[in-house]
């Protein structure tokens, strides 16, 4: 009977899938919209995209196409699955500050662990930074908009409902429970096999879920692609390419090249799951699937950590006072960085009994990959080296990305080593290594952006003091905890268990208290961010920062600069100079002489 629900489930999201494509092939003339300035269509079509007014209030959150909405869409989404996710985790540490089961179950408990790591990784991580890319590439380039604009907005609109799939074992909807497969999916268990929990349907919907926001992912990245090769302003050539568009457009090729495997490994243990394939259900299944898993899921990494890189790269050095030092070899270390990521997924299996000489490959590529990333946290230390350093929010969180950045990488080479990783395997040291790149690096370069361009897309300025108190509490939280989690794995406390021998509790402990710490700050960042949003101190001034001081503005501050001057309420210049909604003309390039950033 379950197994019958399951398969009628699963028929039903794909009868609701076909539906809404059907639904908007019938509504949508897709060729009737073209972003470039002169309001040419495509294929010849008398139809011209003109819009003389936004609609107000919720109607233009759910039709808009302009990148800047769907930015701030993308951002609204990211940081309410930030909360969820931070919420998860911090039940899960007040929970290990205990060695045994007192406040939840070890079943609730694997079911947040793998909620949790979803729910970052696919639904704050990604989405954020398609936040920043949507916002501000269009115009750091000055293009018009996105080179598909309707694109853009359903690679947004396809990710409320993979949150809802994902989260949907927590709701209360009849013999439906989370997923407990960790946030990795390891066959034979995310296959059925056994009598567990493994079999019901929450895991099916977790999938599916999974599948949506790959598929967000994919369009995004085609869009990003198309729209730096062929809607730069013609005095924005790759020489001057800023780099958070470079680091970008190395991310969107990564995401194109992995996460449709990643779609079609999940399709395939759907079938296994649904309709008794044995694709993972056979002998070597379980290695397979690792396989395809990791190919996916080691580029991931470095599609999560490239375009905070490319912000710190932009923002550190308007708070320096100079340019970015070695700007080509940044460039090319994420080129570098590129490449390399394709070829480093086996080190997560050397535990797993595979070839002695693959695995010595994967170890030499493994610590290659180290180069690149050393050679960008150099040219930002150097960048600062002599600078005229201004400890501004955004320059805090920067310094806080590079420090947290050398302690996850720096671990990160020893778990390269193939002696080091078989002792240190599935413990907490890794749970300590990652989470230094993805709360430490990543969540921090990504409130540098939030800080520095807040006057942007708000209009006002942030408080500062609260802004200070919100980076410091997040230092100290991060690597409390994790470095908590390092001293954890050295002892052997092995990772993704609700319950451990009692000599772990101090540590677990002090990993509680800095998750703590971590949670006041966010909730100061909260309160910060919204009520600074409703009633700071409006910004009058279209450089906030003093960059002209030193000859760094860049492209996106020049058009706000026009935008306060003309007092247009949405979007930027009257009409005669802005053809559509959001970036720049080429009546503008002069303007943009420095908006090739640390050329």
């Amino acid at each position: 009977m379950e197994v019958n629900g399951q398969l009628a489930l699963t028929v039903l999201m794909g009868v609701f899938l076909i539906a809404v494509a059907a639904w908007l092939a019938r509504v949508e003339d897709w060729r009737s919209y073209t972003p470039l300035a002169g309001g040419g269509t495509v294929g010849g079509t008398a139809e011209q995209y003109v819009s003389e007014e936004k609609p107000s209030g919720v109607i233009r959150w759910l039709t808009t196409v302009d990148h800047k909405d769907i930015g701030m869409l993308y951002g609204a989404y990211a940081l309410v699955a930030f909360a969820v996710g931070g919420l998860m985790v911090v039940l899960m540490r007040i929970e290990l500050a205990d060695p045994s089961m007192t406040l939840i179950s070890n079943t609730f408990y694997n079911s947040l662990l793998t909620s949790h790591g979803i729910t970052m990784l696919f639904l704050f991580g990604t989405p954020i930074l398609a936040a920043f890319s949507n916002y501000f590439i269009p115009l750091l380039i000055g293009a018009d908009d996105m080179a598909f604009p309707r694109i853009n907005a359903i690679a947004f609109w396809l990710l409320p409902p993979a949150a809802l799939l994902i989260w949907a074992g927590f709701f209360p909807i009849p013999d439906v429970i989370p997923a407990q497969t960790a946030w990795t999916m390891y066959t034979p268990l995310s296959a059925g096999a056994g009598s567990g929990n493994q079999v019901n349907a929450g895991v099916d919907l977790m999938l599916l879920g999974l599948h949506l926001s790959g598929v967000s992912a994919t369009m995004g990245a085609i869009n990003f692609i198309a729209t730096i090769f062929t809607e730069r302003d013609e005095k924005v050539s790759w020489a001057n390419l800023d780099i958070f568009s470079w680091t970008v457009l190395t991310q969107s090729g990564l995401i194109l090249f992995a996460f449709p495997l990643l779609g079609s490994a999940i399709l395939m243990l759907l079938l296994d799951r649904n309709f008794g394939t044995m694709f993972f259900s056979v002998d070597g299944g379980a290695i397979l699937w690792q396989h395809l898993f990791w190919f996916f899921g080691h580029p991931e990494v470095y599609i999560l950590v490239l375009p905070p890189m490319g912000i710190v790269s932009l923002v550190l050095p308007r708070f320096a006072g100079r340019r970015l030092f070695g700007f080509k070899f940044v460039v090319y270390s994420t080129l570098a960085i590129g490449v390399l990521s394709f070829g480093v997924w086996a080190h997560h299996m050397f535990a797993t009994g595979i070839d002695p000489r693959l695995r010595a490959s994967f170890m030499a590529v493994s610590l290659a990959i180290a180069i690149p990333s050393a050679v960008k946290t150099f040219n930002w230390i150097t960048t600062m080296w002599n600078g005229k350093i201004r400890l501004t929010t955004p320059m805090l969180f920067c310094i806080g990305f590079v420090s947290n950045f050398i302690l996850g990488g720096v671990t990160g080479v020893f778990l390269a080593s193939i002696p080091v990783d078989l002792v240190l395997h599935d413990t907490y040291y890794v749970v300590g290594h990652f989470h230094y790149i993805v709360m430490g690096a990543i969540a921090f370069a990504g409130f540098a952006g939030l800080y520095y361009w807040f006057p942007i897309y708000t209009g006002r300025m942030y408080q500062v003091t609260l802004g200070k108190w919100h980076f410091w509490l997040s230092m100290v939280g991060t690597n409390l905890t994790f470095f908590a989690m390092i001293l954890l794995g050295y002892g052997g406390m092995p990772r993704r268990y609700a319950t451990y021998l009692p000599q772990f509790a101090t540590l677990h402990q002090v990993a509680t208290v800095g998750a703590l710490i971590l949670l006041v700050g966010q909730m100061i960042f909260v309160w910060n961010f919204v009520q600074s949003w409703l009633e700071g101190r409006k910004v009058e001034d279209g450089d906030p920062w003093d960059l002209a001081a030193d000859d760094l503005t860049t492209a996106e501050w020049t058009w706000f600069e026009r935008k306060l001057e003309t007092a247009v309420t949405d979007g930027g210049e009257d009409e005669t100079e802005l053809a559509t909604d959001g970036g720049q003309t080429v009546d503008d390039a002069d303007a943009d002489a420095n908006s090739a950033d640390d050329a």
